[in-house]
């Protein structure tokens, strides 16, 4: 598959936008304006329908909400409802299909606050910020943002990045060794650039994955978010509603939004979901 790199650049931009306004809604309580379109467009030099993307997007996701006639605002907190399981070992099975990746940027810069508070470093500290385009079988799946402590990771090949299990690659190469993640799931929808990376129509339904993961020492290794097509993938959860004789461990499926790997560490865990590569519709 060959990227459009208009395709790439647009989303790339867009995702710039997107952290900048996640930015200002962080910075403020439910309620609270943010500044008008014209005003970000200026600030962060960006054109109308840039910033309108960025912006549809976190109102599909329930962070702003718009007022005809009186601008934007930060939406009310959301209800979150856990779904409990009483696993302890929670292990990830190998993907069907060939999981590879396709880059789409790769820089070293600083964390800036909202990534900072996420990894629990200075905003000056330096991070791995990487944009892949996320494949099975050559075909596109997601697009993923990384952003990996440089301080913990000292460099990322693109071969890492490419090919195989970025999870096995830090054990492996960098001597660390993930052990938790917690990761937030919501419906979405993909923009026209990201419709083009996806090869889907615009306006698909998708899935916007958003982890945190952490070693075995309590550091965070990883800031991730996702968006994943949603006629491709779906969720699976299992939940232990009480005993039985044997629960053999099921060895099909690929975690969403995490790659093929393993995270067994004997560690309790709260939810077993899996998500399971689907033919297209």
């Amino acid at each position: 598959m060959e990227i459009d790199a208009a395709a790439s650049g647009a989303v790339l931009k867009r995702e710039r936008v997107r952290d900048a306004i996640l930015e200002l809604i962080e910075e403020r309580h439910p309620g609270d304006a943010i500044p008008s379109e014209r005003t970000l467009c200026a600030e962060l030099g960006v054109s109308r329908p840039t910033l309108r993307a960025a912006v549809d997007e976190l109102v599909v996701a329930g962070l702003l909400v718009r007022e005809h006639g009186r601008g934007m605002f930060v939406a009310a907190e959301k209800i979150t409802q856990e779904l409990v399981s009483d696993r302890r070992a929670f292990s990830l099975p190998p993907a069907g299909g060939a999981w590879t990746s396709r880059l789409l940027e790769v820089r070293t810069l600083p964390a800036g606050a909202r990534v900072g508070r996420k990894l629990r470093m200075s905003p000056a500290a330096q991070i791995h910020y990487v944009a892949r385009l996320r494949l099975v079988d050559g075909s596109p799946m997601a697009i993923e943002y990384l952003h990996v402590p440089a301080d913990l990771v000292s460099d990322l090949t693109s071969d890492e990045l490419e090919q195989g299990d970025l999870y096995e690659h830090l054990n492996e190469r960098h001597a660390v060794r993930v052990s938790e993640a917690v990761q937030s799931i919501e419906p979405t929808v993909v923009t026209r650039a990201e419709a083009d990376l996806l090869d889907v129509p615009e306006l698909s339904p998708a899935l916007l994955f958003e982890r945190l993961t952490t070693d075995t020492r309590g550091r965070p290794v990883e800031y991730v978010h996702s968006l994943y097509r949603g006629d491709r993938y779906r969720i699976v959860s299992r939940l232990t509603l009480g005993p039985r004789d044997q629960a053999p461990p099921s060895r099909e499926g690929h975690h969403p939004g995490i790659p093929p790997g393993d995270f067994t560490n004997g560690d309790p865990v709260t939810l077993s979901t899996r998500g399971v590569v689907q033919d297209g519709m």
